[in-house]
């Protein structure tokens, strides 16, 4: 019988998480079509990269290393203060794909992530738009 895998381990784990935010906000910092979205976050990336990182690990099936250190992600509420409509979803969506295919996560997981990546960022949505 063959153990079914989560997506953390189909991507290649700790590894690839960190390599995937990395490529995130490296695009997000240098790409102009995502200079609306670099603009939300404060001058140093640093904190943000290291919170998605841990966040990410658990999202995706591996350790839950994210609520020891902060306490439950309570996405919406901690997004709240940030004007969040179509633009910045599908900004922060482009990032994200883009950083996908660049560290080679494709495929079937792929496909699968970039769904569960769009309902999560339509469900941060605050603005009517």
């Amino acid at each position: 019988m063959s153990e079914r895998k989560n997506p953390y381990e189909i991507i290649g784990g700790a590894a690839k998480v960190e390599e995937l935010v990395d490529r995130f906000y490296d695009l997000m910092a240098l790409e102009e079509p995502f200079a609306d979205l670099r603009a939300m976050y404060s001058e140093d990336l640093s904190s943000s990269r290291d919170k998605l990182k841990l966040f990410l690990s658990g999202w995706l099936g591996g350790p839950d290393v994210y609520s020891p250190k902060y306490g439950h992600p309570m996405l919406r509420a901690r997004h709240l203060p940030f004007k969040i409509g179509l633009k910045e979803r599908n900004q922060w969506l482009a990032c994200m794909y883009r950083a996908m295919e660049d560290c080679g996560i494709d495929g079937q997981i792929g496909a699968q992530l970039e769904e569960s990546f769009f309902n999560t960022a339509d469900w941060m949505r605050n603005q009517a738009n």
